[in-house]
């Protein structure tokens, strides 16, 4: 039954009702990572599901051969009770505009995996649209996998507009539907997902993380050490420390490494986040709560992403790229 983790609502397979989504006309739009495992997961779940996609699309035979009847955007929303939008952020606005918009019928379900457009007003609803996110903190991969093994990613549900009034139970059903009811349903809000997700995202996970162990590699390299030994300690093991914390948490880390190790964690970890970095993140989330980062992602996607080509092939030109590269030959398990 549903419980409370730190304050926050959680619910469970038992607190949902999939039939909510039964004998409902559902179109994904998108079939790439989530958009595959939201779909496969709901057929599964015994739901009428139809792919919308560009014409052009390279997904269009794969989901056909998954045995979806799948046809163009805007057809595919025509006559849809819920139409869930799992194609990248840049692409939803206008798509919805064109595409979507016009063809939703009146008391829809409009749903998300992110709540980037909603949050940042880039899309706009009819006031007889109920508005619901279904995000799994999991890629689409994991999220499939996880389904067909008979457990689930925890996901993340909120509504945004509610109209009919059982928008809630209808999002619950879906998150229900694709697996997160086997592990936790946790109830959010769109402004709380978009921000911290962007947060994470950019002062973490990417930005952070890539940022600092390319400049461990670099200044390892800059004062004359090999670059391999630079690559596995400033990148390799990596994934050696975010595979423990992700398996027990900072405790179970420390306790699999040398106190060596332990000891330099505690003494260097602070010269390297210190006041100033922590202020630097604190101007990343005025930046994300502002809406001005979303503005610079979407200016920069309408010029044809200018900014966005030249650092993805600054990055891939980096020397980090062409050790790694060459180290990876030597490791066979990776591609399997």
């Amino acid at each position: 039954m549903a419980g409370q983790i730190l304050g926050t609502t959680v619910y469970y397979d038992a607190d949902c009702n999939v039939n909510k989504l039964a004998g409902k006309k559902i179109t994904v739009l998108g079939y790439g990572s989530q958009g595959h495992a939201h779909a496969l997961n709901l057929k599964e779940s015994g739901m009428d599901v139809t792919i919308g996609l560009r014409k052009t699309s390279k997904s269009w035979q794969t989901a056909e051969e998954a045995g979806f009847v799948v046809k163009e955007t805007a057809d595919a929303v025509k006559g849809a009770d819920i139409v869930m939008i799992l194609i990248p952020d840049e692409l939803q606005a206008e798509t919805y505009e064109k595409d979507i918009a016009p063809n939703l019928k009146q008391g829809a379900y409009l749903a998300f995996a992110h709540g980037f457009n909603i949050h940042y007003k880039k899309i706009v609803p009819r006031e007889d649209i109920n508005v619901f996110m279904v995000a799994p903190k999991g890629p689409g991969h994991l999220v499939r996998r996880t389904f067909q093994e008979g457990s689930g990613v925890p996901d993340l549900v909120a509504v945004e507009k509610d109209p009919s009034g059982d928008t809630m139970e209808v999002a619950k059903a879906w998150a229900s539907g694709i697996g997160g009811g086997r592990s936790g349903i946790l109830e959010t809000d769109f402004k709380s997902e978009t921000e911290t997700d962007l947060f994470g995202e950019q002062a973490v996970l990417c930005g952070g993380v890539c940022a600092l162990m390319q400049a461990g590699f670099h200044t390892l390299v800059e004062r004359g050490y090999n670059p391999v030994n630079a690559y596995f300690e400033a990148i390799h093991e990596m994934k050696l420390i975010v595979d423990l914390i992700y398996e027990g948490g900072f405790h179970t880390m420390r306790s699999s490494i040398s106190n060596t190790a332990e000891y330099g964690d505690y003494v260097t970890g602070p010269k390297i986040i210190t006041d100033a970095t922590k202020k630097a993140m604190n101007a990343i989330l005025d930046d994300i709560q502002s809406g001005k980062f979303a503005d610079e992602f979407i200016g920069d996607y309408k010029k044809g992403f200018p900014y966005l080509k030249s650092e993805r092939e600054k990055a891939a030109n980096d020397q980090v790229e062409q050790v790694g590269a060459e180290l990876r030959k030597l490791m066979p398990w990776i591609k399997k």
